[in-house]
């Protein structure tokens, strides 16, 4: 599965995951966001996204673990990718049909998105 994860540059940035190489990802409270990341399998694509000024897919990422044996909030560790060359901005998102029926562009506020295969390719730049 892929999934695209949304963070604030201001706090935790690609560049930080890039220098970090890997982290957990939390500070996630949306009950739906959350299903998401309990749903999450080590080896699944993502694409983090930085919202406020910025509005754009910057990087890719992958899951290296998922501990959901605290229900509420399941600790997810992910390891850095790549960085995108061109950062896909968020209104080049809402004006491709592929994202029509997406969360990203119907749900604004959810921090966690499923991404289809299709939608990932063209947000990592593959």
């Amino acid at each position: 599965m892929d999934y695209l994860l949304k963070t604030e540059a201001t706090t935790y940035s690609f560049a930080d995951l890039q220098r970090d190489k890997q982290t957990n990802w939390d500070g996630v409270s949306n009950p739906v966001a959350l299903k998401h990341l309990r749903a999450m399998q080590p080896g699944d694509r993502l694409v983090i996204y930085h919202t406020g000024d910025q509005k754009s897919a910057v990087g890719t990422a992958s899951v290296v673990s998922v501990d959901p044996s605290d229900a509420r909030n399941p600790v997810v560790k992910i390891k850095v990718g790549k960085g995108i060359a061109k950062p896909v901005s968020l209104a080049e998102i809402k004006a491709n049909s592929l994202f029509a029926d997406s969360p990203l562009v119907r749900q604004g506020r959810l921090s966690v998105v499923p991404l289809t295969a299709a939608q990932y390719k063209k947000l990592a730049g593959e």
